[in-house]
């Protein structure tokens, strides 16, 4: 907020201090400090916790944290400090305020608020879906709300920018080639979908899938969605020139569930590692796809440390 801030960092570095900086998003975003810094820095994405780094936290504070918790609010560490979940909530929705809306609104000066109200409240409530800006448009539309494609990208734009959501490019079998006009979007944390829940009917099919993604980066994985000739496998995750195709599903125990999740496999090169991560208790691997299960996986650090394919 003070004018000529970057020319007393430069002062500091002169004295051999060491400067970390972050802030509002209505003050100022990643892509503005190659600007101000003339790229004299160091970036470094923080992101909220992934389980394994809550049940260090959960240690110190003497306290445990189970997983279903994880799945409904998600990982940003100070919520952790609260005793109770009307406090945590508290906590959540007060954030999602800040940075999301009244942040946002301020540093774009966005005069259809209550347009890109309706297009945040439909994106977070929507994690680990495919969209294409039409579809978007087209909601829109049916809420009546008047906003072009071109307002919409710029909305998303916003979001990804402020690091609140993350899309993630379909690659096509069929043409080897990104599919640009296709992305699936998840939550930087899935609390942003579950204090838009009601009645406590949290969207926990939708919540497994994008917390898979955030623990994959944490892995160090490379991640796209993977369109295996009209059959949409949720992960692509590539790490050391070794290719994973992983479905994600809170539970195959009904026929349907279990043979729509693993005919997404097929024609997959058999050189390629296949895998199924539920939330079921039973073992549901074959001889070519690996089921790990849900409360495994947030404890492995990468995915070479499975349990071999069962025969």
């Amino acid at each position: 907020m003070v004018d000529g801030w970057q020319d007393a960092c430069k002062t500091l570095r002169l004295f051999d201090n060491s400067l970390f900086f972050t802030g509002s998003n209505s003050k100022l975003l990643s892509r503005e400090f190659t600007k101000e810094l003339s790229g004299r820095y160091v970036a470094f994405r923080i992101r909220p916790f992934v389980y394994k780094e809550i049940m260090e936290y959960g240690k110190e504070l003497g306290r445990e944290v189970s997983i279903t918790d994880y799945l409904v609010w998600g990982g940003f560490p100070k919520r952790f400090e609260f005793d109770d979940k009307e406090s945590q909530y508290r906590y959540l929705s007060d954030l999602n305020d800040t940075i999301i809306v009244n942040d946002l609104i301020y540093r774009y000066k966005i005069r259809k608020t209550a347009l890109f109200k309706k297009l945040v409240n439909f994106v977070l409530r929507s994690n680990s879906r495919i969209f294409s800006a039409k579809s978007i448009h087209d909601y829109i539309k049916n809420e009546n709300k008047d906003g072009s494609i071109n307002t919409i990208m710029s909305y998303l734009g916003y979001l990804e920018e402020a690091y609140i959501i993350e899309s993630v490019k379909q690659y096509s079998n069929k043409t080897k080639r990104e599919l640009a006009f296709y992305t699936k979007i998840y939550n930087e944390d899935v609390s942003f979908n579950s204090i838009r829940c009601m009645d406590n009917r949290y969207d926990l099919t939708h919540n497994i899938e994008n917390i898979v993604y955030l623990e994959l980066l944490y892995m160090g994985y490379d991640i796209y969605v993977f369109n295996n000739n009209g059959k949409e496998i949720d992960f692509l995750a590539n790490k050391d020139n070794k290719k994973h195709y992983i479905q994600v599903a809170f539970s195959v125990a009904e026929e349907k569930a279990y043979n729509r999740e693993l005919s997404a496999f097929k024609d997959i090169d058999y050189l390629s590692k296949k895998i199924l991560i539920t939330n079921d208790d039973i073992d549901y691997s074959t001889s070519v796809i690996q089921h790990i299960k849900f409360k495994d996986f947030l404890s492995m650090p990468d995915l070479e440390q499975a349990n071999t394919v069962k025969y």
